[in-house]
C-alpha cells in the first residue's frame, strides 16, 4: 500500500475503530486557533472542516482531525454538527456561522453536507460572500451546487449498476436495500435504488425494499442498529443465505456487516465504501502496533472473514471514501487559496489532489447533471 495513504490514515486508526456505532456527544471541543497561514499572496487564511461526530460517521470525524494533525489550528479549525441534524437545524446553522465568523476563515468544508447545508452555506454567503465552500455527499442534491462552489460527491449511480453487478458475481439472488423516507427524500439516493431495481432483474435477482428506522428518529442510533441486527436473520431466514444486504446509513453498516457475517449472508458494499468502514468494529479487529497499516487491516479482515466462512461475500473500495475526500478537499482549498489552481473549478487540480489522498489508486472523475462544480467519483473493488 502506499506510504501517503497510510499517513492519511495512521490518525485514524490510533483511536477505538469502532465506526459509527458508538456514541460520542454532538459538540467535541475545538482546540484554539493561533495565527493564519500564510498565502502565496501574502494573505492569511484557516480553512474550517464541519464534520458528523463519531457516532454518526466516525471516518468523516477523524479526517477533521487528520486535518488538523497535519497543519495545525494556524490553519484548521474544526466542528461537528449536531447528531440528531434534523431537530437541530438552526444549531446546524448557527455551527456554521459561528466557524465563519473568524474572519480568517476562508473556506469552509462539511462532510456529510446533510439536510441544512444548503440553508447554512446560505447564510454564510450572506454574511461571507468570500469563503470558498466545500460540499461533501450533500443531502440535498437539487440545490446544493447553486450553494456551494465544489461538490464532491461518490458516484452514487453509477454504484446502482456497480453494487448489483458486484452482489451477482459473489453469488447474490435476492438483493435487499435498507432505507428509510429521510434518504429517500435524496434525489441521488432515490434515482439509485430505483437503478439497482432495474438492474436486479436485468441480473434476475430478487429486489427487496426494506425500510428501517432513522436514526435521527425518537429510537436513535441504539435502535436503527438493534433493528439491522434482529432483521437480517429474519430476511435471511425468508430468502435464504444468498442475500445481499445493503442500507443507506453510515450507523447501520457495522450491525450489517456483523449479521451478515454470522447468517452467511453477502455484503458486497458499504453506503460509504471503504475497509474502514464497518469492519473493525465489526470483525473486534485489534490493531494496536499496526496503526495506518492499511495492508494489516485488509488482511485481518479477511483472515476474519474466513474463520467464518465468509470468504468472497465482502467487498468495498480500497480506499475510504470519506477520509480521501476530506484529505482532496482540504489539499484543494489551500491551492485554491494559494492561487495555484486555475479558478475555482479546476479538474487537474482536483485529480492531483484526489491522487495524492488516495495513495495514487486509479478513479474515475465525472459531473452531475452537467453541473462543473458537482464532482462524482469511482472507485473499483477490493473482495474480501
Amino acid at each position: 500500500m502506499k506510504r501517503i495513504l497510510a499517513l492519511i490514515l495512521a490518525g485514524l486508526m490510533l483511536f477505538s475503530l469502532t465506526a459509527c456505532s458508538q456514541p460520542a456527544p454532538a459538540e467535541q471541543p475545538q482546540e484554539e486557533a493561533t495565527s493564519a497561514e500564510p498565502a502565496a499572496g501574502g494573505g492569511k487564511f484557516k480553512i474550517a472542516i464541519y464534520t458528523n461526530t463519531v457516532s454518526q460517521n466516525e471516518e468523516e470525524f477523524r479526517s477533521g482531525e487528520l486535518a488538523l494533525k497535519k497543519y495545525g489550528p494556524q490553519m484548521i479549525v474544526t466542528q461537528t454538527m449536531p447528531d440528531n441534524f434534523m431537530k437541530e437545524q438552526e444549531t446546524l446553522i448557527a455551527n456554521a456561522l459561528a466557524l465563519v465568523s473568524d474572519p480568517e476563515v476562508k473556506a469552509l468544508i462539511m462532510n456529510q453536507a446533510v439536510p441544512g447545508a444548503a440553508a447554512a452555506f446560505e447564510k454564510v454567503r450572506e454574511t461571507r460572500p468570500d469563503v470558498f465552500l466545500v460540499a461533501i455527499t450533500p443531502g440535498e442534491t437539487d440545490v446544493i451546487a447553486d450553494k456551494a462552489d465544489l461538490v464532491l460527491q461518490p458516484d452514487e449511480l453509477a454504484m446502482g449498476y456497480a453494487i448489483p453487478a458486484q452482489a451477482h458475481k459473489m453469488g447474490a439472488k435476492v438483493f435487499v436495500h435498507y432505507s428509510f423516507p429521510r434518504h429517500m427524500s435524496y434525489p441521488l439516493l432515490a434515482q439509485r435504488r430505483d437503478i439497482f431495481r432495474e438492474e436486479c432483474e436485468k441480473l434476475g435477482m430478487t429486489f427487496v425494499d426494506a425500510t428501517a428506522p432513522d436514526p435521527t428518529g425518537d429510537a436513535g442510533i441504539p435502535g436503527a442498529q438493534q433493528f439491522i441486527l434482529e432483521d437480517v436473520p429474519r430476511k435471511v431466514k425468508e430468502y435464504g443465505k444468498d442475500t445481499n444486504f445493503f442500507s443507506t446509513n453510515c450507523a447501520m453498516q457495522e450491525p450489517l456487516i456483523k449479521a451478515c457475517l454470522e447468517t452467511g449472508a453477502i455484503n458486497a458494499q458499504q453506503c460509504c465504501p471503504s475497509p474502514y468502514h464497518g469492519y473493525p468494529g465489526a470483525l473486534g479487529i485489534d490493531v494496536q502496533g499496526h496503526e495506518g497499516d492499511i495492508d494489516y487491516l485488509v488482511g485481518q479482515i479477511k483472515a476474519k472473514i474466513a474463520e467464518k466462512g465468509g470468504t468472497g461475500r465482502f467487498s468495498t473500495w480500497p480506499v475510504p471514501f470519506s477520509m480521501m475526500s476530506t484529505a482532496a478537499a482540504v489539499e484543494y482549498a489551500k491551492g485554491y487559496l494559494e492561487g495555484k489552481t486555475s479558478g475555482k473549478i479546476d479538474m487537474d487540480y482536483l485529480k492531483q489532489c484526489y491522487q495524492e489522498a488516495s495513495g495514487g489508486y486509479d478513479l474515475q472523475f465525472s459531473t452531475y447533471d452537467n453541473k462543473d462544480n458537482f464532482i462524482l467519483v469511482l472507485s473499483d473493488y477490493i473482495t474480501f
